[in-house]
Parts: C-alpha cells; sequence; structure tokens
C-alpha cells in the first residue's frame, strides 16, 4: 500500500510538472533564434567533379531577389568541397564554400563565393582566421579561386597559375591551427582590378566566415588580412573601408605586398612594355564595374582595341600576361589624352587608395625593382597614411628581388607578422621605413618558410594539416 501511494503521489507529480512546461511553453510560444543571426542553410554535399561558376549559376548567381533580400554577409546557400594542391592532391582538411550577399562599388546588391577552410585538431575558441585574397587578375569565372582551389579543377592547366601557388600561403595558416577564408574578390563579373567592389566582398566573406558555425571562427575572433598585388587592391581596400562598411569586425592587422596603389601610374609604367597584357587585362576587368568607364570604351576604343576586348575576354592569368606584350595601350582609345577623359579620372580616383587611414596595423612591402606596380606609388601611400599620427605602419623595401620573387622572399615575413597579431602581440606603434638587401634575412623567416613547405609536402602523402 505504501508503496502504491508513493507511486501515484510521484505520477501526480510528473503531471503537474508536464502540465506546467507546456503551460509555459503556451504563454512563451515556441523558441526563438537570434533575430541577428540568420539560420545557416542546409550544407549541400561535395561535388565529384566540380563545376566552374559559368556551368553552376544556381550557387554563383543566385535570384537577384534572394540576394537583396539578405544582410550583406548573410550565407544564400553552403556546400562542402574537396580542395587539392594544384587541383590534385588532395588536402586532409574540412573545407566549404559559401554564397553569401555583398555590395558593389555602388551599394548595390550582389552575390559573392568564398571557400572556407577548417584544420584539423583543436584550437582554441574562438579559433582565429586569416582572409587570403588571392591575386586571380583574370576575366574569367573558371579562373576563379573558388574553383581553381578544388580538387580536379582544370584551371591550373588553362592559365591560372597564381591560385595554386598562393594557396600555399594559405596553408601555413592551417598548419598554425587558424582557419582561412578565401573570397573570389572579384566578384560575379571578374571585375579585375577593382579594389573598391574587392575591399567589401572581402570583408563580407569575413562575415559570412564569423557567422558559419562549423568553422569555428566565432564573431569577436581576431581576424587578419592577406594580400599580394593583384590581392593587395582588395586587401589595402577592405583596410581602409572596415570602420565605415564592417566596424563590428575584429581584423588585427593587414599585410599588403606589391601593392596596387594607384593604377594610373600602373598604366603609364606598362605601356608599350613587358607587362602590357597583365594590365590590359586590368583596364577591361575594371570597365565591367564601372558602367561609365565601360561606355567610353565602347565609343572609343579603336578597331584592335575591341578585338583584343573580346579575344581577352575569357582568359585567365597566365594568357592575360603572354598574350601581346610591348602593346600601346593608351594608344588603342581615341583620345588626345585618355587618363583626362572624365570616366576614366572618375574610376581611377576611386580605385587609389590612401582614402582614409585603415584603423589597424599594416605591414607593406615592395620590390625596389617591381617592373609592375610602381614603387613610387607604395611610397606615396605610405606617406600618406603617416601623416595622421595614429598610422601603425612598417614598410620594407627589398633590394633583391623583382615582382615576383618579392612575394615569395616577403610572404613569409609578413606571415609571421600577421601570426603575432593574431595571437595578441602588440604592433611596433607609428610609422618605420626598412630598405633591406633580401626580406630573407628577417628574423626567423627561413625557419617558417621551411616549415610551411615541409609541411605542404607532407600534406601531399595525406598528413592532416594543422593537427
Amino acid at each position: 500500500m505504501r508503496t502504491r501511494r508513493l507511486t501515484g503521489r510521484m505520477l501526480r507529480l510528473g503531471t503537474m510538472a508536464i502540465s506546467a512546461v507546456a503551460v509555459t511553453g503556451l504563454i512563451a510560444g515556441p523558441a526563438q533564434a537570434d533575430p541577428a543571426t540568420p539560420a545557416l542553410p542546409p550544407i549541400q554535399p561535395a561535388q565529384l567533379l566540380p563545376l566552374p561558376p559559368e556551368l553552376d549559376p544556381g550557387f554563383y548567381n543566385p535570384p537577384a531577389e534572394v540576394v537583396a533580400a539578405a544582410a550583406p554577409g548573410e550565407i544564400i546557400a553552403a556546400r562542402q568541397v574537396n580542395v587539392a594542391n594544384f587541383g590534385l592532391i588532395p588536402l586532409n582538411v574540412d573545407a566549404w564554400q559559401v554564397s553569401y550577399r555583398s555590395n558593389n562599388s555602388r551599394d548595390e546588391a550582389i552575390p559573392a563565393v568564398a571557400t572556407l577552410i577548417k584544420p584539423r585538431g583543436t584550437a582554441p575558441t574562438p579559433r582565429k582566421l586569416l582572409s587570403v585574397q588571392i591575386a586571380e587578375d583574370s576575366t574569367a569565372g573558371y579562373c576563379s579561386p573558388s574553383y581553381a582551389l578544388q580538387q580536379f579543377s582544370a584551371s591550373a592547366f588553362v592559365g591560372q597559375i597564381v591560385a595554386p601557388a598562393e594557396f600555399l600561403f594559405a596553408q601555413a595558416a592551417l598548419q598554425k591551427g587558424d582557419a582561412v577564408v578565401i573570397p573570389d574578390h572579384q566578384g560575379p563579373n571578374s571585375a579585375y582590378a577593382a579594389g573598391p567592389l574587392g575591399g567589401r566582398i572581402t570583408l563580407d566573406g569575413i562575415r559570412a566566415a564569423t557567422s558559419f558555425a562549423p568553422l569555428g571562427v566565432g564573431a569577436g575572433a581576431p581576424v587578419a588580412m592577406y594580400g599580394y598585388s593583384g590581392g593587395s587592391m582588395p586587401t589595402m581596400h577592405a583596410a581602409e573601408l572596415r570602420k565605415t562598411y564592417a566596424p563590428e569586425l575584429n581584423i588585427v592587422g593587414a599585410a599588403s605586398g606589391g601593392t596596387g596603389a594607384d593604377l594610373g601610374n600602373a598604366l603609364l609604367m606598362a605601356n608599350n612594355q613587358a607587362t602590357s597584357g597583365l594590365v590590359l587585362g586590368a583596364v577591361l576587368g575594371l570597365a565591367r564595374e564601372y558602367p561609365d568607364f565601360n561606355a567610353l570604351l565602347d565609343q572609343k576604343l579603336n578597331p584592335l582595341g575591341q578585338l583584343l576586348r573580346a579575344v581577352k575576354a575569357p582568359f585567365c592569368v597566365q594568357y592575360q600576361s603572354e598574350l601581346l606584350p610591348f602593346l600601346n595601350i593608351t594608344g588603342l582609345i581615341n583620345s588626345p589624352d585618355p587618363l583626362q577623359e572624365p570616366a576614366i579620372k572618375a574610376m581611377l580616383d576611386d580605385t587609389r587608395l590612401g582614402k582614409s587611414l585603415p584603423d589597424m596595423p599594416v605591414f607593406m612591402w615592395h620590390s625596389k625593382w617591381d617592373e609592375i606596380l610602381p614603387l613610387g606609388s607604395a611610397n606615396q601611400l605610405v606617406n600618406t597614411y603617416c601623416q595622421d599620427p595614429k598610422a601603425q605602419v612598417t614598410y620594407t623595401r627589398d633590394w633583391a628581388s623583382e615582382h615576383i620573387v618579392a612575394e615569395v622572399v616577403g610572404g613569409p615575413a609578413a606571415l609571421m607578422w600577421l601570426f603575432d597579431r593574431l595571437d595578441g602581440v602588440p604592433a611596433q606603434p607609428g610609422c618605420s621605413t626598412t630598405d633591406s638587401p633580401s626580406m630573407l634575412g628577417t628574423p626567423g623567416e627561413l625557419q617558417t618558410l621551411g616549415d610551411t613547405l615541409g609541411e605542404t609536402l607532407a600534406s601531399f602523402f595525406g598528413k592532416p594539416i594543422g593537427a
């Protein structure tokens, strides 16, 4: 009898508790997600054979109304991907692509895509993040990093030779245990050299990465940015735009090498020189982001210019560079002084760096003998920044390199500097400029370079990255 009474009391108490929970639920209503954190869309499985953007419009170009309804950086679609060195050798990491909303340089909604990569092993919560802006330098979607970095991508075999090489710098961060985001910073129209566009896409890519729970990088996590040459422009425009465009992001440092600070000076330097083919590609890319400049080219390009515009459109960086060097670019425009045309002046002014001081420490380096992007423009940018007493700029000019070698010898030094910022080490206050016989002599650089290459080689045999 005692047992029955006890059991009865327990049943009545349980019933009352369940009733109380039910009533509370009716009063409070169903649990609601934080409205500031949109729900993550379902993550699709990886494709066995990746498709370039031209053949994958559903992911790369979602409906305009869907894009416009999202907030900048909000993820629209996500899928797993298999990343690989040189498109062939798989990397033992977790990787995804995200399609998200960004804004162009006129603050109109556009779709954007970024690759998110998480290393193996545990890391502090939140995980640190490095945003790597690869020098795409091309005018076709199949040249984009999101396609080029995937296993069985054809990009490396059809002219995208930069993305696989610069991917090694991203792997240095993965080996350290940090996450990486690599945006397609040229946007849906492959607007090569459009720095303000790339800056917005970069910042929104960081927003997307910090909201993507599987990556393990939460809001407020320390973020650093790296870019060289064609990747320097989105990196530094993002650094200048952060305080007005994405002030919530905790960006602790930006590193930029071979910086494209003034595209007008770069054009004049390339005119009739070996690098004119590469720079003409940038001219054509810029027309895709600046309608007035595009209209001017429609009206004033001579027949040879119109032919080259059509022929060069589908090329990646290797063939952009190799097609017709020593070309008179300004001579293709029917104007007594093309750089004084209002549409060209407006475009060059919008893409020129130095309009505002980055509110984060900056590391810059440049070859003394750079044959593509003028040293003088980088010097001027540093001088402009350093007129402000709040500037924190570490600037090195390398005397034993040209444009390509300068990334090889300076990239590891830039990464070491960024890793210190991510680890909470304060940057040197104020501004400093150093003329270096070679940045290979930077303390610790050879060790960093050797460790990175060694770990990358080990990854060829399946070693987990960052474990």
